[in-house]
């Protein structure tokens, strides 16, 4: 990593010692008046005071442990369960179907007769039935 992308211009090229010692205002986008809060707030002077301030550290820290935390159980348990169905009749990703605690099909749904089904198959197959005829009768041999 190239540090000087990260420090002001002036600072550009000193060793890491000599940065941990600068003024917090060495910072890239923090101004001297930021820096002049974080000195009345937190006592905070130079970029080693900013580093090991135990609030940046405890933020740190909560953070990067929280990047590594497993689910909670119940969440763990309900995408066990949603993994494990065999047939679903929604997509495991749907928040409604996980909340309401449907988790997998327990008997196989009765086939639908197709004359009786939603998308109107009678009509379907008549209408199909229709267009080849007419297309024979337009079609001339």
């Amino acid at each position: 990593m190239n540090i000087d992308t990260i420090v002001d211009k002036e600072y550009a090229g000193l060793s890491f010692r000599a940065l941990a010692a600068a003024p917090v205002s060495a910072l890239r986008g923090l101004s001297p008046r930021d820096a002049r809060a974080l000195a009345q707030a937190f006592n905070v002077h130079s970029v080693r005071d900013l580093a090991e301030l135990a609030l940046v550290r405890w933020a740190v820290a909560i953070t990067t442990l929280a990047d590594q935390e497993l689910p909670e159980p119940a969440a763990q348990a309900q995408e066990h369960l949603l993994d494990d169905g065999l047939e679903m009749t929604f997509p495991a990703s749907d928040p409604l179907s996980v909340d309401a605690g449907v988790t997998r099909i327990e008997v196989a749904p009765e086939m639908v007769d197709a004359h009786d089904d939603h998308q109107h198959a009678d009509q379907v197959a008549q209408s199909t039935e229709t267009g080849l005829r007419d297309a024979a009768i337009a079609r001339p041999d």
